[in-house]
């Protein structure tokens, strides 16, 4: 995969009002943490931000380019506004290649449109897990092949294909599960007396008609 690369600039506005200047010219405030050194601020333009994340995502090192000056990165987290497209601040966590890193990366499910067991339900109940290993392994997510799953199978932690990676530790117990297939579970209709009856009791319009017409 070739370098993505972030361009970037030292950022000397701080302070809230400042820095909602920024916001209002489509540039993204954002802080470079390293271990053992001072955090850098910078400056970007959104446009950059949108479509590197949409390449890197947080699981991919980029290097930011910082008044040129090319510093191994990973972005950490990022914040939006509550219902605009507008990116707030991004936290970038710098690389050292020798050092052992966690990353939280996304759980993918292969398969879950093409299990062959209908009808069913997929039950997910991990969407990511955290993970700690050098930058060179970090993993773009972990992976589960479910399509020949059965009902009342399950997967846990210790079934994902990154599992088998020694280079990778994940940190969660490997007995966790992290999804099941289920049967569906049948509809209930509660009628005034709080009495339950499944959706196959209750009587179509036609059934409700000829009940009228025989009486």
């Amino acid at each position: 995969m070739a370098d993505i690369v972030l361009n970037s600039e030292k950022r000397e506005a701080v302070g809230k009002n400042k820095v909602n200047k920024l916001r209002q010219q489509a540039i993204v405030p954002g802080v470079v943490y390293a271990k053992d050194k001072e955090n850098i601020n910078v400056q970007f333009t959104s446009r950059d931000f949108e479509k590197v994340l949409s390449q890197a995502g947080t699981t991919t090192i980029i290097d930011l380019d910082i008044d040129g000056e090319k510093v191994p990165v990973l972005i950490k987290d990022y914040q939006m506004h509550p219902f605009k497209s507008q990116f707030f601040h991004v936290d970038f966590q710098a690389i050292n290649a020798k050092e052992a890193i966690r990353v939280t990366v996304p759980v993918y499910l292969n398969g879950r449109d093409d299990i062959r067991v209908e009808p069913s339900v997929l039950v997910q109940n991990i969407d990511s897990v955290e993970v700690e290993c050098l930058p060179m392994y970090i993993p773009q997510y972990a992976e589960l092949e479910v399509t020949d799953m059965q009902i009342g199978d399950s997967f846990t932690v210790a079934d994902f294909d990154i599992a088998k990676d020694e280079n990778i530790n994940i940190l969660l117990e490997e007995d966790e599960v992290v999804c099941s297939l289920q049967e569906p579970q049948e509809e209930v209709v509660v009628d005034e007396d709080g009495e339950g009856e499944s959706a196959a009791d209750v009587p179509t319009v036609n059934e409700t008609e000829e009940k009228e017409d025989e009486e």
